[in-house]
């Protein structure tokens, strides 16, 4: 099933499929920030097998409409949550979507079963922000370079090459523009990296060996500080982890989803 979910001054598009019986509990998927929710579609027929799967589209990213007030990905996430009436589930965030994850872990931890991270994001993490990867980004967009700017990320987050169906690209050209749209009304959530050692639910964390050696490090970091947290080390992908290694990643979070149960 397809809907708008209602979000404080907005909306955002969001797909709830797969199964419902049994005491499984249901998986919410966070789509990374080079990509929208189509960047699961490789995993979630192997999840919607044995569990409810909902995932959307962040504000301005796929099917969700561009936002025109100030808003938190936090506070979306938790309003996709309430409005399918999911009280406690399985969070499964790439990048951005992990960061995301990680915000709610810590702060309605009775809401989050596990979390599997593929590559995550995270507030308040230093290294992650490269002073030359942004100004090139900067510097691109004045020129209104797409092409350009597809091409620096993929020589950035596409590392492992060009795939024979071009899907990291597409991803990437589609997603580039919510980047500059979402900017001037997108409120940072508030900083988790100093607090993951407050991180109670089961967590899987799936560092790309591939990716930005900048992300590499802090997904490290972020492994050690998780108390409990099961270290991969995925090393067919880069920063596209669910177009790399589908069947990986569907496997690990199906893994978590047993420790969650």
């Amino acid at each position: 099933m397809e809907t708008m979910v209602r979000v404080d001054g907005g909306e955002v598009w969001a797909r709830d499929e797969g199964e419902r019986e049994g005491r499984r509990p249901p998986l919410v998927l966070l789509h990374p920030g080079v990509g929208d929710s189509r960047i699961w579609d490789d995993v979630v027929p192997a999840l919607a097998a044995r569990h409810r799967v909902i995932r959307y589209d962040a504000r301005g990213f796929g099917q969700s409409p561009q936002p025109t007030t100030r808003y938190s990905q936090l506070g979306d996430a938790r309003a996709v949550l309430d409005h399918f009436g999911v009280g406690r589930a399985v969070l499964a965030g790439s990048s951005m979507g992990g960061a995301t994850s990680l915000s709610l872990a810590l702060a309605e931890p009775d809401r989050v079963a596990g979390l599997a991270l593929f590559a995550p994001g995270v507030t308040g993490a230093p290294g992650l922000d490269v002073p030359e990867v942004r100004a090139d980004i900067e510097r691109l967009a004045e020129a209104g370079d797409m092409d350009g700017l597809v091409a620096l990320g993929l020589r950035l987050w596409g590392a492992v090459g060009p795939e024979p169906d071009g899907e990291a690209a597409r991803q990437l050209r589609a997603a580039i523009p919510a980047w500059f749209t979402t900017y001037p009304h997108a409120v940072a959530d508030p900083p988790v990296f100093p607090h993951l050692g407050g991180i109670a639910a089961p967590c899987v964390l799936a560092l790309c060996e591939h990716d930005q050696p900048e992300v590499i490090a802090v997904n490290e970091d972020m492994a050690d500080r998780i108390p409990g947290c099961r270290l991969v080390r995925l090393a067919g992908s880069d920063h596209f982890p669910t177009l790399r290694e589908p069947e990986t990643v569907a496997r690990l979070i199906l893994d978590l989803c047993e420790r969650a149960a």
